[in-house]
């Protein structure tokens, strides 16, 4: 062994009783495992990469490599490595483990791993498994009693912390080596039954379930079958193995409705005695459709279609029929005047009219709320066959056929009661309808709100309701509106508190025509009456839109008199001026 490789590793193994050195100093040892019964240990994974001088050991791999390294870096050869540097390194290890392994600090499994360089380039090694079996036994009966006592048997919402240990285990080849696809996903539905009734816990469990099955599907069962070609800025690219069709060997999962369940949350139960593993590639992505951001629908879409590619026949399905998470009644309808059609895989509801007429637009908007009230994405689009093309008076809004759907709707004042109630369903903070994008993006329920609040002051609640949902920070057709709204109505005592919420959501690119209308003082007193509560920032934003910058607002005030000059001083103190 040459002095520098004698001198490297003593660099490596230093760096190895330092990391383990400063994590068994730590006060918080006992009480971290005992948040829950479901986690063993605090470390299950450690690497090192050996740079000279600056040898890393850590339990998060931050994707360092050669890139940062010298030119003048020693670079093994691979021989070395595997001849003489791993045997020492593992040794230190051993010792370490064989001293705290049956602390909480080391979990019931660990993976020992390492980044050399080499002449070759970068040489990543897994350097030792180890498993310590009296762990791995405990935890398999705290996940054992855990299942049957807390989910299969439960009645009371779980702990999100529980759904993040017990979501990884559940997919954990060493723990599971012969995995019931059907089993696993009974505990991951049981989970959000349980938690159902609690909508922001219900989706932490879900997004913890997601993220796991995510994880289990790229990392472990993908690769099996396909050679995976990783990439940092998009979609990884995948291409199949030769002779790596499942075949008969899939069992697909039948997704199917329970009468007695809430239909919000049941999704995608396995029916078949016999499960597969790919059952649970496709309940990722029914869950990754149904439950994630728009954002993340391509990797959805992208396990379906590997799914395919194995030779799953439910793949195939799904992604020509839907994901079959709904009733066929829900998703199919023909009468007389209307035909509709749902796909959540594609987030897509086509709907043909043969009879124009508000029969054919109250059949198809009930069709859409239903399916948006089972969990349909709200993130949808509409695939319109009609003849009439009719589109809002507003204008700088995206002439899609959604757009065009809910206008021809509106031309029917029988149907704006059941628009309404279709907006209220639609209205989410943060979807946006999938055939909309950069400035004309629009939330669900945007063209019927619009429609509706510039048809009757009736409909003012809603807009205010709608407005406190609006993400202005991905949405700007909130301004399109507020300048046809504003038009309309103009300032009155009922308008003022609409075009106040509206105003807090619009963007500094929108300029209102009001001023004059606020040379009267009473005007000026509703808007006053309106903004006091709010912070400076907010009140600076809406009354950007109609005075510009404070300083303007201050120098209207500086020129007023009486009354007049009192209220525009008293809204340039509310502006923080």
């Amino acid at each position: 062994m040459t002095a520098a490789l004698e001198q490297a590793l003593e660099e490596m193994i230093q760096a190895i009783h330092e990391w383990f050195d400063e994590q068994t100093a730590r006060k918080d040892l006992e009480q971290t495992i005992q948040r829950t019964k479901l986690q063993m240990g605090i470390f299950d994974d450690i690497f090192v990469l050996y740079k000279p001088g600056r040898t890393i050991v850590d339990s998060l791999d931050m994707g360092w490599d050669e890139g940062s390294l010298s030119t003048q870096a020693i670079r093994f050869t691979e021989e070395m490595v595997r001849a003489e540097i791993q045997p020492r390194l593992v040794e230190v290890v051993q010792e370490k483990l064989a001293e705290w392994a049956d602390t909480p600090l080391i979990d019931y499994r660990f993976t020992f791993r390492g980044k050399f360089p080499t002449s070759n380039g970068m040489l990543k090694l897994t350097l030792l498994e180890y498993i310590n079996e009296e762990k791995r036994q405990q935890l398999l009966e705290r996940i054992r009693t855990y299942t049957e006592h807390k989910l299969e048997n439960g009645v009371y919402p779980t702990k999100p912390l529980e759904t993040t240990f017990l979501a990884k285990h559940l997919l954990d080849p060493v723990l599971f080596p012969s995995m019931d696809a059907t089993w696993i996903i009974r505990q991951y539905e049981q989970i959000q039954t349980l938690n159902r009734e609690r909508k922001d816990a219900l989706a932490e469990h879900r997004h913890t379930i997601i993220y796991a099955l995510t994880l289990w599907a790229e990392k472990q069962f993908l690769p099996q079958y396909f050679d995976v070609q990783i990439s940092e800025y998009c979609e990884n690219e995948y291409t199949l193995k030769p002779d790596q069709k499942l075949g008969g060997l899939v069992k697909d999962i039948n997704i199917s409705k329970d009468k007695e369940m809430d239909q919000d949350f049941d999704l995608a139960q396995a029916q078949d005695v016999a499960s597969h593993p790919i059952d649970l590639l496709l309940y990722a992505a029914v869950m990754i459709l149904r439950f994630e951001p728009s954002y993340s629908k391509p990797r959805g879409l992208k396990f379906l279609e590997l799914a395919k590619q194995l030779g799953s026949e439910q793949a195939d399905r799904m992604l020509t029929e839907g994901s079959g998470a709904y009733k066929p009644e829900d998703t199919y309808v023909k009468t007389e005047q209307v035909e509709c059609q749902a796909n959540d895989v594609f987030a897509r509801i086509t709907i043909q009219i043969h009879q124009e007429g508000p029969g054919a637009y109250q059949q198809a908007i009930a069709f859409i709320s239903r399916l948006l009230e089972q969990g349909f994405p709200k993130s949808y689009h509409i695939k319109l066959k009609s003849k009439v093309k009719q589109y809002l008076p507003i204008k700088g809004l995206a002439k899609s056929d959604t757009h065009r759907f809910f206008a021809n709707a509106l031309a029917y004042p029988e149907l704006y009661s059941l628009l309404e109630q279709y907006a209220r369903v639609a209205i989410q903070e943060f979807e946006f309808y999938a055939d909309t994008e950069g400035e004309k993006s629009g939330m669900p329920g945007s063209y019927a709100a619009f429609g509706l609040g510039l048809t009757s002051e009736q409909y003012f609640p809603l807009i205010h309701d709608y407005m406190g949902q609006v993400d202005d920070e991905h949405q700007m057709i909130q301004d399109k509106f507020i300048a046809a709204f504003a038009d309309k109505y103009g300032v009155t005592a009922d308008s003022v508190p609409v075009l106040v919420q509206s105003l807090r959501r619009s963007t500094d690119g929108l300029k209102l025509k009001l001023l004059p209308e606020f040379e009267q003082e009473e005007k000026l007193e509703w808007l006053l009456e309106q903004v006091q509560e709010l912070e400076s920032y907010e009140v600076q934003r809406v009354l950007y839109p109609i005075f510009g910058k404070v300083e303007k607002l201050v120098a209207l005030a500086r020129k007023a008199e009486g009354k007049r000059k009192e209220l525009l001083l008293r809204l340039s103190k509310a502006a923080g001026q």
